[in-house]
């Protein structure tokens, strides 16, 4: 009986070492809000997910290896919380999808992965690519996310960061074809957040590329913090913009952010076909886990372009304001 239970309590003490060595979580985001919009055409409201973060369902796990190695996977399903509905049809982990392995060396990454200036989003980005003033409605990101991406990321102990990115087109017989080629390099310490990114992404023939290179930064004052971000963008066809932006963010209280942007494109290409957006938002937390937001911006065309708008030279203005829990 003695070595019985015995053998139980081994069995029970390696069954908690191995579990301790590995770990799965299930966490997510819903966010739902109702929207007001006139994008030259007349206003309507509507209720719309994902105004402030994507609605979604992940599930992340990682897996020590010993020796300060790690084995670690993301899989990240987006969805429309008022419809229930899937944001892209067909494909179940829409938002990220990869297997890594990290360490000392840093990590690196195989699957469908977050673009460079994404990525870094709210590192010069006030609004963090989110509600009215999101900067993806006039900066070339380049998409949120690409697939087949091989990427390296490391970061220093001394503030130093850098990430590389290379994302096969699967094209037979064009190696060029569709590829994504990007990179980062950037610092944060202590009040100063700073990085440059590039990214090249090929056309459907690899006969040429759409371009973009973006500085940008922020810096912590105390209450509040200013952004800015410069970006190049060049490339397929007559592509030869430029985007700028100087925004703020105020932490009122512990509860309370308020932030603020304005954005210009300047198309150097194409006469009359700039645009500039403003705009302005509120958060206040309810909990560590739920928030109440609303924003507000108003995007103006020149008379060559649409942006956000429903023909060249048309105004989009744009009011929401939601909550969002994350689980």
């Amino acid at each position: 009986m003695k070595k019985s239970l015995l053998v139980l309590a081994v069995l029970a003490t390696i069954s908690t070492a191995a579990s301790a060595q590995s770990s799965v979580t299930i966490y997510g985001v819903v966010d739902e809000g109702i929207v007001y919009e006139n994008a030259g055409a007349g206003g309507a409201f509507r209720v719309d997910s994902g105004l402030q973060s994507g609605s979604r369902i992940g599930f992340k796990g990682t897996e020590d290896l010993g020796g300060g190695l790690k084995a670690n996977f993301v899989l990240e399903s987006g969805f429309a919380a008022d419809t229930g509905a899937q944001s892209t049809a067909g494909v179940l982990f829409n938002r990220q999808s990869y297997v890594s392995l990290s360490g000392g060396f840093g990590e690196v990454k195989l699957g469908r992965i977050q673009t460079m200036v994404y990525s870094n989003a709210a590192v010069f980005d006030p609004f963090g690519d989110t509600l009215a003033g999101d900067s993806a409605r006039l900066f070339n990101y380049g998409g949120s996310r690409t697939d087949n991406t091989i990427n390296y990321s490391y970061n220093a102990t001394n503030g130093l960061n850098g990430q590389l990115a290379y994302s096969t087109g699967e094209v037979a017989g064009n190696n060029s074809a569709n590829r994504t080629v990007a990179g980062a390099f950037g610092y944060s310490g202590g009040p100063v957040q700073v990085v440059l990114t590039h990214q090249n992404t090929k056309n459907a023939t690899g006969s040429d590329a759409a371009k973009t290179t973006l500085l940008g930064g922020n810096y912590n004052f105390g209450m509040i913090s200013a952004f800015a971000g410069y970006a190049i963008n060049k490339g397929v066809g007559t592509l030869n913009t430029r985007d700028a932006l100087l925004g703020l963010q105020a932490r009122i209280t512990p509860a309370d952010l308020i932030m603020a942007s304005i954005i210009h494109k300047y198309d150097k290409a194409v006469d009359h076909a700039d645009a500039t957006q403003i705009a302005l938002g509120y958060t206040h937390d309810l909990s560590k886990r739920t928030n109440l937001y609303t924003s507000v911006s108003r995007l103006q065309n020149g008379s060559a372009v649409a942006y956000k708008a429903t023909g060249n030279g048309k105004s989009d203005k744009l009011f929401n304001v939601g909550i969002r829990h994350k689980f």
